[in-house]
């Protein structure tokens, strides 16, 4: 019953919660309460243990974060050395005149080791490795977790874009977002409490020596004064426990500080730290040739140790055949079997008339591992998160992306096409990453210059050496699989219009048809052909316009399908409905709208260009068309630079023909007109656009 009482107290309390609070009270214990040499023996071997732990783990670890707790467990472990050490003081002190094995036996064994009946040595050899442990280890270490807080700070805007990039073209979600974000502030929270935590370390080693010479110094005057011991026997007792408590301590001190080393001093990959160094160091056969080679003709020299220098020459000059072997073994082509001979060819068929792929991506050989999952490559679920994202906001599915390779291309190029026409190309170097000048860059990156595929922006392909500079730079920093996915998102965004195919008009409507078949039934094909239906989509979509909320679209054409048929008509009263949803996708925030407007003067002659055309006259006189064109560009141009959307405010009669007009000119203007503003919003005219007839 004791035992169940006591897991029920333990789990209420919470077993984990309550356990860093009881090793702290255990620690600053052991300082008080006085040991026996069996718990001490127990402690320095657990102290040990833990070092020896810690060490593997960190060899194991294929990146810093895998190890996030490894300042505390620094801090941990420094505490419990010196506790140990002010716990053995105490029993050196005042039991030392019994014997070396006083403070227990692992203390006395490790005296022993050391001392080898030499203290002179003994003492040296101590300081020696407690040097070691303060001024080179632990001192680089700290230096590497200092600068490696230091650039990882610097490099947080970078990677913070990216990672806004790669979310905004739909390659990650929202979550991924986020854990990637966490991620990145706890890398710079790691290399500061590292950096924080190794001066624990150095510390220790000072204190280390101190204890070390406090102990033999006050054996001595303990032994001979109060113990009334001889000189000779003082120093053999005091020297060999003062020494083994030193060192028992220093070496798991020093297996610490190599495992921060060896944490800090990584550099992420998904292989760990043996893998690499077997990997890097044993994988060249020339090198280890070479080696081989000046090692057997040192061997040779009169004088030398012929028989360690020769026999590692000879060792090393097998382990270079034999990776030599393996690798020309891996490297060799597989012979594919001779090709069947065929017949006579056969007739032409209905088969080879092959259909034309909505959306295509075509890709050099080089760039075939982004695309194949056995070589890594992770564009194919790229491309399926960009169209899982674009249905979610744009409100329809994309058409799948039939992706093939083309010895035509240039080895690192791709294009896309649209019902088998290009509509796009680029260049993306695999093993490389495009660095994009945003416009606030501090400095220039060695590397090949180049313009973002996407969007045109100046770019510089670096190596993945230069990675973390270049974010540090404020640079954008993608990979290649990203430059092709970006690019491929921007494509589809922009041609929406053209992959609304009647077959996705129709699936659209049956989807809606699922929880509104009634609202369906009555559109179409009662009121609307299917056809209508898809062209008012698709003007909509040609100007930006997210179809998400179908219900509002169907209920908008029922209303108005028995007045007309015409499509640009239906569009305009689909647009007023819209309206809210239009503004809230041009400016999601704050309840001011900062618009482009036309003078009034300008404002009438368009009036009656527009009204003498539709009564079958000429349409606006070619001089306003260029007037039109260029002071909408320049108020555009001005729109953005100020960082707002460029929206041109019109009347209602004149917003069709203007947006069609201006769409060649300047793509990413949007032309609203006053119905399709909510009463809610406030008006703000920033640039007024006027013109002479």
């Amino acid at each position: 019953m004791n035992n169940f009482a006591l897991k029920d107290i333990l789990s209420h309390l919470g077993g984990r919660t309550i356990a860093a609070p009881l090793l702290i009270v255990m620690l600053l214990a052991m300082m008080i309460l006085p040991l026996p040499a069996i718990a001490l023996d127990v402690l320095f071997s657990f102290n040990i243990a833990l070092s020896i732990m810690v060490l593997m783990i960190g060899l194991q670890t294929s990146k810093p974060l895998d190890f996030i707790a490894f300042p505390t467990v620094l801090l941990v472990s420094t505490m419990l050395r010196l506790s140990l050490n002010v716990a053995s003081t105490r029993v050196v002190l005042t039991e030392g005149h019994a014997g070396p094995d006083a403070a227990g036996k692992v203390i006395e064994a490790f005296g022993h080791f050391l001392i080898g009946g030499n203290y002179t040595v003994g003492i040296v050899v101590f300081v020696i490795l407690t040097i070691i442990n303060f001024t080179v280890v632990t001192k680089g270490a700290g230096r590497i977790a200092e600068v490696g807080a230091r650039f990882t700070l610097d490099a947080m805007p970078g990677k913070q874009m990216a990672i806004d990039a790669d979310l905004n073209a739909g390659l990650i979600g929202e979550d991924e977002a986020r854990r990637r974000r966490s991620e990145i502030g706890q890398e710079a929270e790691f290399y500061g409490a590292m950096d924080g935590a190794s001066k624990y370390v150095r510390g220790d080693a000072v204190a280390g020596i101190l204890v070390t010479v406090i102990n033999i110094v006050g054996g001595l005057i303990v032994g001979m004064v109060q113990h009334d011991m001889a000189f000779a026997d003082a120093i053999k007792n005091y020297t060999l426990l003062a020494i083994g408590d030193g060192l028992v301590a220093q070496i798991p001190s020093l297996v610490i500080s190599v495992a921060a080393g060896v944490v800090v001093s990584r550099v992420a990959n998904t292989e760990d730290v043996g893998t690499q160094l077997v990997t890097q160091l044993f994988s060249n056969p020339k090198v280890i040739y070479v080696t081989a080679a000046i090692i057997g003709s040192m061997g040779a020299i009169p004088g030398m140790p012929h028989f360690a220098f020769l026999t590692l020459g000879a060792l090393l000059a097998g382990l270079a055949y034999f990776v030599a072997e393996k690798k020309k073994t891996a490297e060799d082509p597989v012979v594919a079997p001779p090709p069947v001979p065929t017949g006579e060819p056969e007739e032409a068929s209905w088969n080879d008339v092959l259909p034309v792929d909505v959306i295509g991506l075509e890709v050099g050989y080089r760039l075939i591992p982004l695309v194949d999952k056995a070589q890594g490559g992770d564009l194919l679920k790229r491309i399926k998160g960009l169209r899982k994202k674009f249905a979610q906001e744009v409100g329809f599915l994309a058409p799948t992306v039939h992706i093939r390779d083309n010895l035509e291309l240039r080895p690192s190029g791709y294009r896309i096409t649209l019902k088998g026409v290009e509509v796009g190309s680029g260049e993306s170097n695999h093993g490389q990453f495009l660095a994009i000048n945003p416009g606030m860059v501090s400095g220039t990156l060695p590397g090949t210059a180049t313009t973002d595929p996407a969007f045109g922006l100046p770019a510089i392909w670096v190596e993945s050496a230069v990675r973390d500079q270049a974010q540090a730079m404020g640079y954008t920093v993608v990979d290649a699989s990203t430059v092709v996915a970006t690019h491929l998102n921007h494509i589809i965004t922009t041609n929406a219009a053209d992959l609304l195919g009647r077959q996705e008009v129709q699936q659209l409507l049956d989807h809606i048809g699922k929880d509104s078949p009634k609202l369906v039934e009555d559109l179409v094909p009662k009121q609307l052909p299917l056809s209508v239906v898809q062209k008012v989509l698709q003007n909509l979509l040609s100007e930006g316009v997210h179809i998400r909320d179908m219900r509002t679209i169907v209920e908008t054409l029922s209303e108005y399908a028995s007045r007309t048929q015409d499509p640009s008509e239906l569009t305009t009263f689909v647009r007023v409905q819209l309206g809210r949803a239009i503004v809230q996708q041009l400016f999601p925030n704050g309840n001011e709208v900062s618009v482009m407007a036309l003078d009034n003067q300008l404002e009438r002659l368009l009036m009656q260009a527009l009204s003498s055309s539709n009564a079958g006259g000429a349409a606006i006189e070619p001089g306003l068309a260029e007037t039109l064109s260029k002071q909408a560009e320049a108020a555009t141009r001005k729109q953005e630079q100020l960082g707002m959307t460029p929206v041109l405010l019109v009347p209602g009669p004149l917003r069709s023909a203007l947006s069609k007009f201006l769409r060649r000119a300047i793509p990413h203007l949007r032309v609203l007109s006053h119905e399709e503003l909510p009463d809610s919003k406030t008006i703000r005219v920033t640039s007024l656009i006027g013109g002479q007839a």
